[in-house]
């Protein structure tokens, strides 16, 4: 069968592609924005990318077109695929029908966290020999791809509450009918589609009303936002996770930064994780994972181990490079709350060393100007911001700017921010680079320029 992805670089619908083309499919797709990592892990898997929607891609008609949810009315693929009468449907609806049915479902949902909680959910199935698939938002570098079949009846999947498709406005994550349902936690976020936080309350319960009897809850104890979801009618064991506090499965941090803590199942001691990341957000999202696996049945002792070997996730405070001791990070920050975890991390792990944010606003939600001011008070745990102001963003930054707790300035030119940044840093500074797109090419240019002045 010959399938045609619309929107096919977007972090779902491109691993969507990669199962596709695992279960011989021709897989093929179009979108508006192609660019790594999404792109190339595609292109290596021998799918074909065009760049645009226009109807000439969809010819020779193919037998299927998905349709992620970036796209709408008055596109003009979209208007060809009604018009023609194609065959179509939306990625969480395909992937529910073709490999869902009858699979162990365990699912990431929550504000934040998702993305990295799914990837060691995987890994730590995958490291005790349960041969998981898996679909996640986010390339995990243990994987070094977003999405396989597997070969057991164990699927762990990142749940998205974003809606399925212009023609389905249902969370894509009510289609994964989840076994283990995680939820990490709940903030008010895509403005764009959510009126406020109620609204994708009700979305949650209808996630959690899927979940059978004999599946599992697992949440962070004390989360009211949560516990409102819960409050409408739960009808699955819940089990609660806790940083510092009471909860079945519970950490005490050996190291402030949060590379090294102690695990505790309903009061036993199940060892102490060592691994190379850091922040209290990480250790919640480990607990959660480590519960996840538990329920399907690996042994604390076992989760413990394979958490020294988590290589992380792409874009999630990934090392870029050094250049002369100073150190640049990634991140795929998109919110105040993650801001804030990641830089607070960071400062955990460098300690005095002084960390600079290079952050885009560039999230729907942050277009909107939803969280404009909480934006200054996330960024304390930095020396420095620079904030890039994007094309489309319809409010001004000056307010942000002139509200934050540490040195700020705005950004209107890439290339003009690179120069002035490269010529400034010194040797044992951090850059964390914030943004959930492409940001214009600044990590590679940033690397170029120190390069250049160092070897000057």
């Amino acid at each position: 069968m010959h399938v045609h992805i619309l929107g096919i670089c977007g972090t779902f619908m491109g691993s969507l592609a990669l199962l596709a083309r695992e279960l011989g499919h021709q897989v093929s797709g179009s979108d508006a924005g192609v660019y790594p990592p999404m792109s190339t892990q595609l292109a290596a898997h021998g799918i074909e990318l065009r760049e645009g929607y226009d109807p000439a891609h969809l010819q020779p008609e193919p037998d299927l077109v998905i349709i992620g949810n970036a796209l709408s009315r008055g596109n003009p693929a979209v208007e060809y695929v009604l018009d023609r009468g194609l065959r179509y449907t939306s990625g969480p609806q395909w992937l529910s029908e073709q490999l869902l049915q009858k699979r162990w479902v365990l699912a990431a949902a929550g504000t934040h966290g998702k993305t990295t909680t799914s990837s060691l959910l995987a890994w730590l199935l995958e490291a005790n020999g349960y041969q998981p698939g898996f679909l996640i938002g986010g390339v995990p570098d243990n994987f070094g791809r977003s999405a396989q079949l597997g070969s057991s009846d164990f699927f762990v999947i990142e749940a998205d509450e974003y809606d399925s498709a212009f023609f389905d406005k249902r969370s894509k994550f009510v289609h994964y009918r989840p076994r283990t349902a995680i939820l990490n936690n709940l903030e008010f976020d895509h403005a764009d589609i959510f009126p406020d936080l109620e609204a994708i309350q009700r979305q949650f319960h209808h996630l959690v009303r899927t979940i059978p009897a004999t599946g599992q809850i697992i949440l962070p104890a004390g989360d009211a936002a949560l516990e409102g979801v819960l409050a409408m009618g739960c009808w699955s064991d819940r089990v609660t996770t806790s940083v510092g506090g009471e909860g079945d499965w519970t950490a005490e941090l050996l190291s402030a930064d949060g590379s090294e803590f102690r695990l505790r199942h309903r009061g036993a001691d199940c060892g102490v994780v060592r691994w190379r990341h850091t922040g209290r957000h990480n250790v919640a999202n480990a607990l959660s994972a480590i519960a996840a696996a538990h329920h399907v049945g690996v042994p604390p002792a076992d989760a413990v181990a394979a958490c020294a070997d988590f290589a992380g996730v792409k874009r999630r405070m990934s090392l870029v490079g050094e250049v002369n001791g100073i150190v640049v990070y990634d991140d795929f920050a998109h919110h105040p709350t993650a801001i804030d975890t990641t830089l607070q991390g960071l400062r955990h792990q460098a300690g005095d060393a002084r960390i600079v944010a290079v952050i885009e606003p560039r999230s729907n939600t942050m277009r909107m100007g939803v969280h404009r001011q909480r934006l200054a008070p996330a960024t304390a745990a930095a020396d420095q911001v620079i904030w890039y102001q994007p094309p489309g963003l319809d409010w001004s930054l000056d307010d942000v700017i002139a509200a934050s707790p540490v040195p700020a300035r705005l950004a209107h030119d890439i290339d003009a921010l690179v120069a002035a940044l490269a010529a400034e840093l010194q040797g044992g500074e951090r850059v964390v680079i914030m943004s959930n797109g492409g940001f214009g090419g600044i990590h590679d240019k940033l690397m170029a320029a120190l390069r250049q002045r160092w070897s000057a």
